[in-house]
C-alpha cells in the first residue's frame, strides 16, 4: 500500500494555547472527514507553525482527536519576509490506495490564500463541525501549560 501526503494550513486568531488547538483541530478535522482517514492509516504527522505561534504544541490536537499512537512532529516555519502569519500547516503521511489525484488537501481561512488552487471545498459549517470535534475528542489529552 502506498503512503500519501495530505496538506493543510490554516491560521489561529491568537497566539494562545486554546487558539492553536482549536485553529488545529478544525484543520485536522476536515483533513480528516475530507479524505476519509482513519488514525490506525496515518504513519505520522508533521505540524508546523510559523515563529509567531509559540503558546502550545500544535500536534497536541491530534492527541485531543484520539491519535494516540501515531508518531507526531512540530517545528517552525522558515521565518520568511512578508509571509502569512500565525500560519498552522499539517503534512500527514496516510498508507492508503487512494490515488495522489484524489487527496483533497485544505487551505482554510486566512490560509485559503496559500493555495487557491486547493480551496474549493464546500462552505464549512463551523458549529457541526466543532460537534464533530466534541464527539471525537479524547478526553485524556490535555494541554500541559496552564
Amino acid at each position: 500500500m502506498p503512503c500519501r501526503g495530505v496538506r493543510g494550513a490554516t491560521t489561529a486568531e491568537d497566539n494562545t494555547s486554546a487558539e492553536i488547538l482549536k485553529a488545529t483541530r478544525q484543520l485536522l478535522a476536515l483533513m480528516i472527514r475530507q479524505n476519509g482517514i482513519r488514525a490506525e492509516d496515518v504513519c505520522s504527522a508533521i505540524f508546523s507553525t510559523t515563529s509567531d505561534l509559540d503558546a502550545e504544541f500544535p500536534a497536541l490536537a491530534a492527541r485531543q482527536l484520539g491519535w494516540l499512537e501515531v508518531s507526531l512532529m512540530c517545528v517552525h516555519e522558515l521565518d520568511v519576509p512578508d509571509s502569512l502569519r500565525r500560519c498552522i500547516r499539517i503534512l500527514l503521511h496516510w498508507n492508503t490506495d487512494k490515488p495522489a489525484s484524489e487527496m483533497v488537501h485544505v487551505y482554510i481561512k486566512e490560509a485559503a490564500r496559500l493555495r487557491p488552487d486547493r480551496s474549493n471545498l464546500p462552505p464549512v459549517d463551523w458549529r457541526e463541525l466543532e460537534d464533530w470535534i466534541a464527539e471525537h475528542s479524547n478526553e485524556v489529552a490535555r494541554p500541559i501549560r496552564k
